[in-house]
C-alpha cells in the first residue's frame, strides 16, 4: 500500500477498530497527532488509542464521508466529513488528515486537524506540531491571499476569489461563505483587529490544491500562542480561488505572554 493509500485508510481504518491494519500503515514506529489525544506514539498506545478511539466514534454512529485527496511524493491530505450524532444533534464534522511519507510508501506520521467547537462548544488551545520551514515559497493566489490575510487587506483577499468561490470554517456546517458579498461581510469581520500571521510548516501542492500545515502566530498587532493549524486552498479555473477549507482550533484570545 502506498503513501497515498495508506493516508486514506487511516480514518477508515480507525472507524472499523482495525488496529492491526492500521499500524501496518507506518513504515516503522507509527506516530499519531490528535486533535482530541494529542501525540500518540509506539505500537502499544496507538493500540489502546484505536480500541478508545473506535469506542467513542461507535457511540456516537460516526459515518465517513470522503470529500478530497491531495498527494505528492512526500505527503497526501485527505478531507472527510465526519458525520456525528453527538448531544441529540447531527454534527458534520469536517477533518483534515496529513500522512508524511517521505522515507518509502508506509508512513512515518499522521497528523489529524478539526475543530473542537462543533463538540465542545469551546476552542482548545492546540500547540504547535511542526516547525516554520524557511524554504517554502508560495505562488501564484495561494501566495496573493497569504500576503493579504497577514496584512489585514479585506479588498485584497476578498479578490483572491472567484465570483463563487467560498471560505469554509473550521466548525463546518453553516459556516460556509460563498459569493463576493459573502465573503466581504466574513473577512470584514474576522480581519478588523488586523492581520493574521502563519509560519508556514509544510505545503502539499499538485497543482490544483495547495494544503499548507501552518502555526497562527500573530493576530492584529498581538503575538498568539503558537497554534497548529491546516489551511487548504483549491484554484479554479481561473486561476483565482474556488475554495478555503480550514482546519483548527485556533483560539485568537491566547495571546503570548
Amino acid at each position: 500500500m502506498n503513501g497515498k493509500e495508506s493516508t486514506e485508510r487511516y480514518l477508515p481504518a480507525l472507524l472499523e477498530g482495525r488496529a492491526d491494519e492500521l499500524l501496518g500503515l507506518f513504515a516503522a514506529y507509527p506516530v499519531i497527532d490528535d486533535p482530541l489525544a494529542g501525540r500518540v506514539a509506539g505500537r502499544e498506545r496507538v493500540g489502546r488509542f484505536v480500541e478508545g478511539r473506535r469506542e467513542w466514534l461507535v457511540a456516537r454512529e460516526a459515518r465517513l464521508e470522503p470529500f478530497r485527496t491531495t498527494h505528492t511524493p512526500a505527503r497526501t491530505v485527505v478531507e472527510w466529513l465526519l458525520h456525528l450524532h453527538h448531544e441529540g444533534k447531527a454534527v458534520p464534522l469536517p477533518v483534515g488528515v496529513v500522512g508524511a511519507h517521505q522515507r518509502g510508501n508506509g508512513l512515518d506520521a499522521v497528523r489529524v486537524y478539526h475543530s473542537l467547537w462543533p463538540l465542545i462548544g469551546e476552542h482548545k488551545v492546540r500547540p504547535a506540531i511542526l516547525s516554520l520551514d524557511q524554504s517554502i515559497e508560495l505562488a501564484d493566489v495561494v501566495a496573493r491571499y497569504q500576503q493579504a490575510l497577514k496584512a489585514g487587506d479585506v479588498e485584497s483577499i476578498v479578490g483572491t476569489f472567484e465570483p463563487d468561490g467560498y471560505f469554509r470554517e473550521p466548525a463546518g456546517g453553516e459556516h460556509v461563505y460563498r459569493g463576493t458579498e459573502k465573503l466581504h461581510e466574513f473577512m470584514a469581520m474576522i480581519l478588523a483587529p488586523g492581520g493574521i500571521g502563519l509560519e508556514h510548516c509544510t505545503a502539499t501542492d499538485d497543482g490544483v490544491v495547495c494544503a499548507i500545515e501552518f502555526n497562527a502566530v500573530t493576530f492584529g498587532s498581538e503575538p498568539l500562542v503558537p497554534q497548529a493549524g491546516l489551511a487548504v486552498y483549491e484554484r479554479g479555473k481561473s486561476g483565482l480561488l474556488h475554495a478555503a477549507r480550514i482546519y483548527d482550533d485556533v483560539n485568537v484570545e491566547a495571546y503570548a505572554g
